[in-house]
């Protein structure tokens, strides 16, 4: 078995990796970093509860969204490594995502990936807890936002 430094891998070999081999990785890697966070809050008890409730932080449009908040907080390699996953052209685009999304959201995957691959647990944990915190306090704006409209998305008379 292999230990953990073993299993590093170098920057530079990290690096030449295709894109989409480092979002491979970065999207299990903030899968299972959601799916922690979220048993380990009790926010939801059965599993398609947990699902619906994981779907939030991973879907395309938030992970866009999460790249527009800490893009200004990367370092330039980190840059370089999120550009090169956002710029890389995929074969397919899923159904409910905006192309410019789903491409944001690659490039934020293949960072996640390259940090991981990398073994920078420090800044990996930075980045996914800034991550997991712009999609909490998303979803607590638009909580707030919602009161006063009814199911039709229109003003509640009081």
């Amino acid at each position: 078995m292999l230990t953990e430094k073993e299993l590093e891998m170098e920057k530079k070999d990290a690096i030449n990796l295709n894109p989409l081999i480092l979002a491979f990785v970065g999207d299990s890697t903030f899968e299972n970093f959601v799916r922690e966070r979220i048993i380990r809050r009790g926010t939801a008890s059965l599993p398609h509860k947990l699902h619906i409730e994981a779907i939030r932080y991973v879907k395309a449009a938030n992970q866009s969204y999460i790249m527009e908040v800490i893009e200004s907080l990367l370092s330039e390699e980190e840059a370089y490594i999120y550009k090169r996953g956002r710029n890389m052209k995929s074969m397919t685009v899923p159904k409910n995502a905006k192309v410019i999304d789903y491409r944001r959201a690659t490039g934020f995957e293949a960072l996640i990936g390259y940090l991981f691959l990398t073994g920078e647990e420090k800044r990996l944990n930075e980045i996914m807890e800034l991550s997991a915190k712009a999609i909490e306090e998303r979803k607590d704006e638009a909580h707030r936002d919602m009161k006063g409209v009814n199911d039709n998305g229109q003003e509640r008379r009081t």
